[in-house]
């Protein structure tokens, strides 16, 4: 696998550090299922991107595995690649997505867009390409700049994608403040973005995670919006979401929120921009736009932060509970190994994220006031002239240009120059010539070589790199990989530059190894030495270039829209860069073919000028070293001297001498040369695709593209067999029979990969999954290859058993990933009629063997039902033609229906309180979790379903606010719908050190609580969270792929229901208050009798480190911190006094209740003041005094009373354990199958024109 620079774009979102980009590597080595899930191309696709993965609150997305190539094979196996989340919005507030992968994933499009491909792509000449947007002449691109008023204009005609009805205009404030404002005519979601070019390579040294602190607590209240969560309040009313990322070299800030203006008659107080509560003293006579109130929140960040003392600990505790919640992560601890192994003089060698010993603990031993550390690293390093804005609406340019110069005029100019790192290198000499011995937590096996790097910022139009990688990372024939799994030693190799920081890079080199590999790790990495000797003893090929240039070219020319938040937030980044802004859209372009720089590039990969680092569990076994960060164990040793001797040698190999297996890549033959689109004008796209072929043993859908009109499709092929899921031994073995297809098919589809077609094949529930996509010219080629490698494919007794040690090997690894990866799994385990665990699967697989899944996978083959959907740039003569294809070269006999497997839930009888315990299998892992569900009803039910929707909404920033903002029970929570096949339910996640029975208490205590606050609540409120469904539920779609992946979703529920998002906005919009209180009473209140919860809870083995061991210092820390939130409140404290009034409390008990109690009388008594002024100070310590007491290493007793087993206090009905799951399940009813909601004969037309 081809990578290139783009990787520099690695980044975890808000509330995560600094993702080196090195992590990019151990994505792809880190021995999660990653060969179960991705192809090797695809794993340079996956950046750690904050947005939301797949709309929350979308059914059509979640009642069953996603249907799309990758999006299934991931749901499969439970990778948690993206880092990141669309449900777990653990990390940012009202509807901002997570830095983590959640339970269910889903990543970016199977068939991705061109600048989201990391590898370098062979190109195809054509006389099309850029046909409309020709490069303009550097005088041209240069010389534009006007002056309007004080705001100059920079630049307004960007070179853009042949599809863009954007608009773009790109301004500097006095300040010189630089902004991007993008006119979108069509966009329902605006949205800005603020990148500062500063991140956590400017720690001090002494206080390590500073950047990432200070991130945290621009949230937490300006001095125009002092309340702390008033930002994320209005975009939750206005149908949006936030989030923020620290990187090395630069801090992220973003939001999006819906693009129309509310009517006027409806408009919640501080919806568009008006009062907020105490937010504003008056209201401003200003633009009434969602966008512009949006903005004049989040340019405060950057105006006058608060950095309220309130909120210091919480989010300290935010970071803490962040770093622990990735003390298991192999991911991050073999990035920090690589950089604590590097030179202390670069702040590349810093620890990132930071937590309470590195940001408060040892500071205060120094004797500093954090909070005032925060402060001066703000002042210091945050400056307009160095922050780059992006701005996205409907408005118009001209209008977003005054709101931007309004805003942001006040934002300090201090005239910082860019952060670079010049005169110093992450590795010196002597950090080289090293190979690095790590264990791992997860079984997993990998050899990685760095090299240090010349820095390629300036060098955009030729990106030399971009050349070595795609020769160094290909896997076609003659390939480096191509070799080395013919031998037996690796499953996969990813090449590509690095960038750390300007001024520095690395390039490397990481292999995939399997345990023969491992064992030959030497000669692993003398093949690549050679195979780098034979790239630089031959000129640089222009023909290689041109064919990555070209692609390049036609990719951009057809590239589609992006949601509002992650162009804004990407766009801000690349402003950093030193691209024409003319070319911000089109900097990643090839543009100019320079040998020598290619020869400069290639001079860095030599043998005195890289480390390597070795990664397994049992080799070699004697690791004598402890990173101090991570605890991950290690060695480090020189590279012995025969070794370097081999690897000198084959440095220097001649030709004669080489592998002659080894060559450089022939010409792609997959590069498309048809790139025509009919475009038809329509009055209004089809909602729905068309049956155009229906009968026993096909339902062929398709629809021919009237929106996005680009020369792509997809075509999604299900061959429905029931035995594929009859038994976990069945769905093993088919998993294992597409992994052997996939291994065969390795080398002939990476050439159509990078040619920008894809495939994929994977088991699922109803039998065999095949996707095809990307550029349709030469789609049918690529879908007979796979469908005649299904049919005569040989099992490889080699190959067999490197897929099968692969396998174990994942079943194993997914029961040490994160606990909030792992809880989904035991809901659906418990919820649906036949589903399975991995330990299951596992037992099965020890037993399987190559004849075995020969004898099987023809069984599959023989008998199905064909269900295909053709959606793109393809006529319907097209469709049948490649459903013909699957039929004739299959030979299949059709399935009958009544042989069809039938997907069906469990449901929960009202009254019901089941809890379901289960320890992890990490010895090591601090965190506990639980999935709190709260069964609702059939999944049809359109008008409770409407109530689930609006329900989630209302919730949504409460819970957040609640659970992780104030009572810091941990850094995952959400909260949110969960849909299954055939019903649906409300649940809460979260992942904390604290014990599960106690966050069901807490959970409890919210959902009580949010009744008072429902029945309380306005009708503006009301009418503007009804507002906010409706708007998400009638977003627009963005891309081709966005449209086919909701077609596919629709027809894999068998529902049907193509237009449920437009009945769901319909009957929200009926709705009322009263409708809404009816629902929480009956289906969520704690002590209804007729709500239904399922509670899983995951029980750490390890226990969390408590900060006071002593009870005399535990209580000295809690009174401390009651005693500065009381001068906070204003009141002046006597600390003797107070101390002298808990002498007889025993705070380490953790009775909140006490604690309280005490307080209060020793105000109301000993400082004379009324219920009236001490009320506002204990309500807020009741939300915060659980953290404290954690803090100081005390369990929390919520309402005075210990935590019951169960979880629950007071009157709460008792729980009922489960310990035998097919017991269970055999107590309770099971729902009906799915249905359509339309017949299908409404949309049958097999007199289609197209």
């Amino acid at each position: 696998m081809a990578t290139d620079k783009s990787l520099s774009l690695l980044r975890a979102t808000r509330y995560t550090s600094t993702i080196d980009p090195i992590l990019k590597l151990l994505i792809s080595n880190s021995g999660l299922p990653l060969p179960l899930s991705l192809s090797r191309r695809q794993l340079s696709q996956h950046r750690l991107r904050p947005e939301r993965c797949f709309p929350a609150t979308d059914p059509s997305f979640l009642w069953m595995p996603p249907r799309s190539p990758a999006t299934r094979r991931l749901w499969n196996s439970r990778v948690p690649l993206y880092l990141r989340s669309p449900a777990f919005r653990a990390f940012s507030k009202s509807g901002a997505s997570a830095a983590i992968a959640p339970p269910f994933i889903y990543p970016s499009p199977r068939f991705p867009t061109p600048n989201e491909r990391y590898s370098s792509s062979p190109a195809l000449r054509s006389s099309h390409a850029l046909v409309s947007h020709s490069l303009p002449s550097c005088a041209r691109l240069f010389s534009h700049t006007a002056t309007m008023g004080s705001i100059e204009r920079l630049a307004e005609q960007l070179e853009k994608p042949e599809l863009d009805d954007r608009s773009y205009r790109v301004i500097r404030l006095p300040n010189k403040l630089e902004a991007l404002l993008v006119h979108d005519p069509d966009t329902d979601k605006a949205s800005a973005a603020v990148n500062v070019n500063v991140g956590n390579f400017s720690d001090a040294d002494d206080m390590p995670g500073m950047a990432h602190a200070v991130e945290h607590l621009l949230f937490m209240g300006t001095m125009k919006y002092p309340k702390e969560n008033a930002y994320n309040q209005y975009l939750a009313s206005n149908s949006g979401s936030s989030n923020a990322y620290t990187a090395a070299t630069e801090t992220n800030y973003f939001f999006e929120v819906g693009a129309t203006t509310a009517s006027t008659d409806d408009t919640p107080n501080g919806a568009n921009g008006t009062s907020n509560g105490t937010d504003t003293p008056a209201k401003p006579n200003h633009p009434t736009s969602p966008l512009y109130g949006a903005l004049d929140r989040f340019a405060q960040f950057f105006v006058e932060p608060l950095f309220l003392e309130s909120t210091l600990d919480r989010e300290l505790q935010a970071v803490d509970s962040e770093n622990k919640k990735n003390l298991q992560s192999d991911l991050w601890r073999l990035m920090q190994l690589n950089k604590s192994l590097s030179n202390p003089a670069h702040p590349y060698h810093h620890f990132s994220t930071g937590n309470l010993q590195t940001l408060k603990e040892e500071p205060q031993k120094r004797g500093l006031e954090v909070r005032q550390e925060f402060i001066k690293f703000y002042q210091a390093h945050y400056s307009s002239n160095i922050m780059k804005l992006v701005v996205l609406g409907r408005d118009s340019l001209d209008e977003m240009e005054q709101w931007v110069g309004d805003l942001f005029k006040h934002v300090k100019n201090q005239d910082l120059p860019q952060n670079r790192w010049d005169h110093v290198q992450p590795c010196l000499p002597e950090h080289l010539g090293k190979q690095i011995f790590a264990k791992p937590v997860m079984d997993m096996r990998s050899l990685d070589l760095y090299f240090p790097f010349m820095d390629e910022e300036s060098l955009f139009e030729s990106q030399p790199s971009r050349y070595l990688s795609h020769l160094i990372g290909h896997e076609g024939p003659g390939s480096i990989l191509a070799y080395i799994k013919a031998k037996g030693w690796a499953n996969g190799l990813s090449a590509g530059v690095m960038p750390v920081c300007p001024g520095s890079a690395f390039f490397t080199i990481s292999v995939r190894l399997t345990p023969e590999g491992l064992k030959q790790y030497r000669e692993v990495t003398k093949v690549v030495f050679e195979y780098i000797a034979m790239i630089k003893e031959r000129e640089p090929q222009q023909w290689i270039f041109d064919e990555m240039k070209n692609l390049a070219e036609v990719e951009f020319r057809f590239k589609q829209k992006s949601p509002a938040s992650r162009f804004t937030s990407r766009l801000s980044s690349v402003m950093q860069k030193p691209y024409p802004r003319e070319w911000l859209l089109s900097g990643n372009l090839l543009r100019k073919f320079e040998p020598e720089l290619v020869k400069k590039a290639l001079s860095y990969l030599r043998p005195d000028n890289f480390r390597m680092v070795i990664v397994a569990q049992d080799y070699p076994g004697d690791w004598n070293c402890r990173e101090k960060w991570y605890g991950t164990e290690y060695k480090v040793e020189d590279i012995p001297e025969d070794f370097m001797d081999s690897i000198r040698k084959a440095a220097e190999t001649s030709p004669e001498s080489r592998l002659s297996e080894l060559h450089i890549p022939h010409k792609n033959e997959f590069v498309p040369t048809r790139l025509t689109v009919e475009k038809k004008e329509v009055s209004e796209p089809a909602k729905t695709p068309k049956l155009i072929r229906h009968d026993d043993h096909v339902r062929l859908w398709y629809k021919k593209d009237d929106r996005f009109w680009v020369p792509k499709a997809t075509v999604h092929v299900t061959l429905r067999n029931p035995l594929a899921y009859a038994t976990p031994a069945n769905l093993v073995k088919t998993k294992f029979y597409c992994e052997l297809v996939r291994d065969a098919l390795n080398e002939y589809s990476y050439d159509a990969e990078l040619a920008g077609l894809d495939y994929s094949l994977s088991a699922s529930l109803f039998g065999l999954d095949i996707s095809v996509g990307g550029y349709n010219d030469k789609m049918s080629v690529l879908l007979e290859k796979v469908l005649t490698s299904m049919r005569d494919l040989v099992i490889k007794p080699d190959r067999f058993n490197i897929i099968k040690e692969r396998m174990t090997r994942n079943y194993k690894n997914a029961e040490y990933q994160q606990p909030f990866y792992q809880v989904g799994d035991y809901t659906r385990y418990l919820t649906a009629e036949r589903t399975w665990l991995n330990e299951q699967y596992a037992a099965e697989l020890v037993h399987i063997e190559a004849e075995d899944v020969s004898c099987f996978f023809p069984q599959l083959l023989r008998q199905n039902h064909i269900e295909v959907l053709a959606h793109g740039n393809l006529y319907k003569e097209d469709a049948l033609r490649m459903t013909d294809l699957v039929e004739s070269t299959l030979q299949s006999r059709a399935l009958p229906e009544s042989q069809w497997h039938v997907r069906r839930n469990m449901i929960l009888p009202p009254g019901a309180n089941y809890v379901y315990e289960r320890a992890l299998k990490d010895p090591a892992n601090v965190n506990h979790c639980i999935e709190y569900y709260l069964f609702v009803g059939k999944l049809d039910d359109d008008a409770l379903r409407a109530k689930l929707l609006l329900f989630a909404q209302m919730t949504d920033e409460p819970a957040f606010d609640q659970l992780r903002s104030k009572e810091q029970l941990g850094y995952v929570v959400w909260s949110g719908a969960r849909y299954s096949a055939t019903t649906m339910g409300y649940r809460v996640i979260i992942q904390s050190e604290r014990n599960a029975a106690y966050l069901e208490s807490r959970i409890d205590a919210f959902l009580t609580g949010f009744g008072k606050s429902l029945a309380n609540m306005s009708e503006q409120e009301f009418e503007s969270h009804k507002r906010s469904v409706i708007n998400k539920r009638l977003e627009k779609l963005k891309n081709l792929s966005s449209e086919t992946n909701r077609f596919w979703s629709h027809i894999g529920s068998e529902y049907f229901d193509f237009v449920q998002n437009e009945s769901d906005a319909a009957n929200v919009r009926s709705l009322t208050k009263a409708d809404l209180i009816q629902f929480y009473q009956q289906f969520v209140y704690p002590k209804s009798a007729t709500r239904a919860k399922l509670a899983i809870h995951l029980k750490a083995q390890a226990g969390a480190h408590a900060h006071a061991t002593k009870p005399e210092e535990q209580k000295a820390q809690v009174v401390s911190f009651l005693g500065k939130q009381l001068e906070a409140a204003g009141f002046a404290v006597d600390t003797e006094r107070l101390s002298t009034a808990f002498a007889t409390v025993d705070v380490s008990s953790g009775d909140e209740a006490q604690i309280l109690a005490t307080l209060k009388a020793f105000l109301e008594s000993g400082m004379s003041l009324s219920e009236q002024q001490t009320k506002p100070v204990i309500a807020q310590l009741e939300s915060s005094l659980g953290l404290q007491l954690k803090q100081a290493g005390i369990e929390p007793k919520s309402d005075g009373t210990a935590v019951q087993p169960n979880g629950t206090n007071g009157d709460l009905q008792q729980s009922t354990y489960i310990n035998n799951v097919p017991e269970f399940k055999a107590r309770l009813a099971v729902s009906a199958g799915p249905s359509p909601v339309t017949d299908l004969s409404e949309f049958e037309d097999f007199d289609a024109k197209l």
